[in-house]
């Protein structure tokens, strides 16, 4: 065979396109898919305002007083579906804080993420719980993770936080990087500071971490993956001596592998379960 049918060399270079809302979309996408980790879903009213925005024929200030005006009607009919307009307000405000710059690695700066999703929704929006709770899990049969000592919550984010301030990224392989962000993630998430919207608060707070690093976060993965990221992270501190189970942190790791590296691998909540628990 002639090697000059293999030069390629004259051929032009294609551009690859993508539209200047591509950005707009994948935060859609990222926020309402972050929704089902609570199993809420938006509204019709929501799914054509954010396209709007997504065109750019809206400001998301714009989306915020639309959706004030919309469920003023509804609260004058009495027909305000709670989960709905949790779900509205919650994506709104994720697409706002996202368009942010703004970024601080500290305690303070994750209450100041609860307090601006939950503004709408939550008397205790930005304050942490007084009490210790646990939560059924269908991947542990209804058994827990063990959350943080609603005595300590403070002391052991700040704990999290002074430790992490002490890495240095440059120095790392993407590999242990990978490491390093599935053992903050996963400890900040298990301290579970608030008495709702621990999984969805730090989302957030990790994708801004990550940009103010540098790096570059698939959205989309959050679109189909939101509950997968929750199990995982429920897998990543779940721990029963009498069975011995330890935690198991490679479902995330996969997951953060796909969200940074753009990995294809396999991420299905079924492969979580903990079949020594059934």
């Amino acid at each position: 065979m002639d090697e000059k049918q293999w030069d390629f060399s004259v051929n032009e270079y294609e551009e690859i396109y993508q539209a200047s809302n591509y950005i707009k979309k994948t935060q859609w996408d990222m926020v309402i898919g972050l929704q089902q980790v609570d199993n809420l879903t938006p509204s019709k009213y929501l799914k054509q305002i954010k396209e709007k925005n997504i065109l750019g024929e809206l400001t998301i200030k714009e989306v915020e007083q639309s959706l004030r005006e919309y469920y003023n009607v509804k609260e004058q009919q009495k027909d305000i579906n709670p989960n709905e307009l949790e779900c509205d307000f919650v994506s709104m405000r994720i697409v706002e804080l996202l368009d942010q710059d703004s970024f601080e690695l500290s305690v303070d700066y994750l209450k100041y993420i609860h307090k601006y999703l939950f503004q709408d929704i939550y008397e205790f929006a930005g304050e942490f719980r007084k009490i210790d709770f646990s939560k059924h899990e269908k991947i542990l049969d209804n058994d827990s993770a063990a959350y943080g000592d609603s005595k300590t919550l403070n002391e052991s984010l700040e704990y999290d936080i002074r430790l992490e301030k002490e890495k240095n990224y440059k120095d790392m392989s993407i590999v242990e990087i990978i490491k390093n962000i599935v053992d903050f993630s996963s400890s900040i998430w298990q301290v579970h500071p608030f008495r709702d919207g621990n999984t969805r608060t730090t989302a957030v707070f990790i994708e801004k971490y990550l940009i103010s690093l540098g790096y570059h976060v698939d959205n989309s993965l959050f679109k189909d993956k939101s509950i997968y990221f929750r199990n995982a992270l429920v897998g990543s501190n779940y721990f029963n001596n009498y069975l011995d189970i330890r935690e198991d942190k490679s479902y995330l790791i996969k997951f953060y592998e796909n969200l940074l590296l753009g990995k294809n691998n396999n991420l299905h909540s079924e492969d979580l379960i903990v079949k020594e628990l059934f």
